[in-house]
């Protein structure tokens, strides 16, 4: 039988696109759904049946009964977090145990992270990266560095190999000089949430994925974040920890590049970011309050703001690039509703010189240059199918296909599953 191969869906701007609603929607066309990389400081949102959902590390697939959830060996997993997400959702009748299985390769993002995020943090004075605290950072660091505990440990003298971890981040926090903390209560739950995955099965993921590749199951793999908080890619070093874009599918789950297939890209109709770090298109005016306002742009996760701006086509053109996108998904069109007038950054001005290309550096000396399209000034959130859009609306649709030379293909008005248009390829590429 031949090979099946996997689609990738992930997120082209600063993350918070929307991934988790589409891999939901998704869903019912794949057998398989698996997370290759982040942590639980990106917050997937989904709203169906009048239920609102945030899901941190478990994969958006979950809430489909028939199908093979896995967390891949390029996540970090803090235990005592997966535990109090997974029994959240077993409260809302969902088996999470039966319906997921985890790599033995994971790296564990103990509490002593936590606090070495805070202490790395602090050091920058000024220049702080604006981490959500989560451990996350200096977890790929212990991991790069070959200092790493995985969550295949557990099954092996983990007691002595934890309190080894935990005297050395212990000497780290002595050398930064920062001894104000206690970790009792949360080492506690942490160490609860290490006997809670027991209960799970903890695989030797790749193998697992590719002999479910091998028997023709159809698989979707999703990321965290976005492209341009890749470690390598993005605005560094205002970034994540790991690769966000799609090379990542294949070393964060053991997958050859020859098996991927489509390459889902999302995008918002605008731009946000969460955290610091340079943002070219960013509003500090009353129409970015608005969008923020209506965008309803407050992290899954932190409940902090976003920052809003007008989308930046600069920066998608090299995300798409960088990503080998076959098919764009816009959300949140509905949030431009009401604009008069849309923008669209077509190109910066570094320095003074006009440049169509995503620079080494955007932390200085950019200006963004727009087009302005009209707004369609009307309510499209209770539209059902592409007919229906007004004609500012197709306009801008074609506008962007034109200049991003991909055909968006999915195109969301709202947060629920239902509030999804599908396209017809060849009108999208037309």
């Amino acid at each position: 039988m031949k090979t099946a191969k996997v689609d990738v869906l992930l997120g082209l701007q600063w993350g918070d696109e929307g991934k988790g609603k589409v891999v939901d929607v998704l869903t019912p066309d794949y057998d398989v759904v698996a997370r290759f990389q982040g942590g639980p400081n990106a917050g997937h949102t989904l709203e169906f049946e009048g239920k609102k959902y945030v899901l941190r590390s478990i994969p958006s697939g979950i809430f489909q009964g028939d199908k093979t959830n896995i967390i891949g060996n390029g996540v970090v997993l803090a235990p005592d977090l997966f535990m109090d997400e997974a029994k959240d959702l077993e409260k809302s009748g969902y088996n999470i145990p039966e319906r997921l299985m985890l790599s033995k390769k994971i790296h564990l993002i103990m509490p002593t992270h936590r606090v070495l995020d805070a202490a790395y943090e602090a050091a920058k004075g000024k220049n702080k990266v604006g981490t959500t605290g989560k451990g996350i950072g200096p977890t790929y660091t212990d991991k790069t560095s070959r200092n790493g505990l995985r969550l295949g440990d557990i099954f092996c003298n983990f007691e002595e190999k934890y309190a080894a971890h935990k005297a050395r981040h212990e000497e780290m926090l002595r050398a930064l000089n920062y001894t104000d903390y206690d970790i009792t209560e949360v080492e506690k739950h942490w160490m609860e949430g290490i006997e809670y995955l027991r209960n799970f099965k903890i695989i030797d993921s790749e193998h697992e994925i590719n002999k479910l590749l091998e028997d023709g199951k159809s698989m979707l793999c999703e990321g965290a974040q976005g492209t341009m908080l890749d470690v390598d890619f993005g605005s560094y070093p205002f970034v994540t920890s790991s690769n966000t874009i799609c090379a990542g599918a294949c070393s964060g789950l053991g997958v050859g590049p020859n098996k991927i297939g489509e390459v889902y890209g999302i995008m918002k109709a605008y731009c946000t970011r969460v955290g610091a770090g340079p943002f070219p298109t960013e509003l500090f005016d009353e129409t970015g309050a608005k969008m923020r306002a209506i965008g309803h742009e407050y992290g899954a996760v932190t409940g902090r703001e976003r920052r809003c701006g007008w989308i930046d086509l600069v920066a998608l053109r090299y995300a798409i690039i960088v990503n080998g996108v076959t098919q764009l998904i816009m959300m949140k069109s509905d949030v431009l509703d009401t604009f008069p007038t849309i923008k669209a950054c077509v190109a910066y001005k570094q320095n003074g010189v006009e440049i169509d290309h995503f620079p080494y550096s955007i932390e200085e000396g950019i200006e963004p240059i727009y087009k302005e399209l009209p707004g369609w000034q009307c309510d499209m959130t209770k539209m059902t199918s592409e007919s229906q859009f007004p004609q500012q609306f197709k306009d801008y649709i074609s506008f962007l296909e034109a200049e991003l030379k991909t055909p968006i293909k999915i195109i969301s008005i709202g947060p629920d599953r239902e509030q999804t248009i599908v396209r017809a390829l060849h009108e999208a590429e037309g």
